[in-house]
């Protein structure tokens, strides 16, 4: 299976405290991070397909170096004046992997945002039912399936000299390269309402061709009668 990449977003928060920092002209401050996916709308999600997040601190730090979270929204939260950059390893559920994030704390502002893209290699079905929740993974279906009231609108509508099923049967008959040539047509020139599904894994292709347009059902119709000569 192709990688199924995410974006997580990072949040840090901080603002300076009442208390002595013990360098002079470098107040104290208390900051915090916060770890969020972003589903494909660019909403913030919870990071549940992450089992933990292990934040790797200045040394200055001791004992508070490396410090695990185990739950969304993965929040750690230190005191210190100092700014520095850190790793945050996140650790996908169901033995996903690891995946290694650069952060730069700093005291610029009081709250910024910075966004990884970030890539889950060969994810497991638990964890890739996991990934589904913040958006479609390679292989699920794209447009909508058609209703029945939505089929049969399709159904009545008029083709000039294409019959739909004689046309589902020459795409059928079609050599391998010719059934790619087709498949790319529709990638090309289908529309947001087109059904379309692209099992990777049983390496088929489905497309419902009553939800394609007009002008790509005349392409299909073209292409597959020039190479299946149609027998009435």
């Amino acid at each position: 299976m192709p990688d199924v990449k995410r974006t997580v977003k990072i949040v840090t928060e901080q603002k300076v405290i009442d208390k002595p920092s013990g360098v002079e002209g470098f107040p104290l401050r208390r900051w915090s991070i916060q770890l969020f996916m972003l589903n494909e709308s660019g909403e913030e999600i919870p990071a549940s397909v992450y089992s933990k997040a292990t934040y790797h601190l200045h040394e200055s730090f001791g004992k508070r170096a490396t410090q695990a979270i185990t739950s969304p929204p993965f929040r750690i939260q230190e005191e210190g004046w100092g700014e520095f950059d850190m790793q945050i390893v996140l650790t996908a559920m169901e033995k996903g992997g690891d995946t290694t994030l650069l952060h730069d704390l700093n005291f610029s502002e009081n709250r910024y945002e910075t966004k990884h893209v970030v890539a889950f290699k060969n994810p497991k079905s638990a964890l890739l039912e996991k990934l589904r929740e913040s958006g479609p993974v390679p292989g699920d279906e794209n447009g909508k399936k058609r209703t029945g009231e939505e089929s049969a609108k399709k159904k009545k509508r008029v083709d000039k000299g294409i019959d739909m099923d004689q046309l589902a049967e020459n795409l059928q008959r079609l050599q391998e390269d010719d059934l790619l040539q087709v498949v790319q047509m529709v990638h090309d020139h289908k529309s947001p309402e087109s059904y379309t599904k692209n099992d990777v894994d049983a390496g088929e292709f489905h497309v419902d061709l009553y939800t394609l347009p007009d002008s790509l059902i005349k392409m299909l119709w073209d292409f597959s009668s020039e190479r299946v000569p149609t027998h009435k």
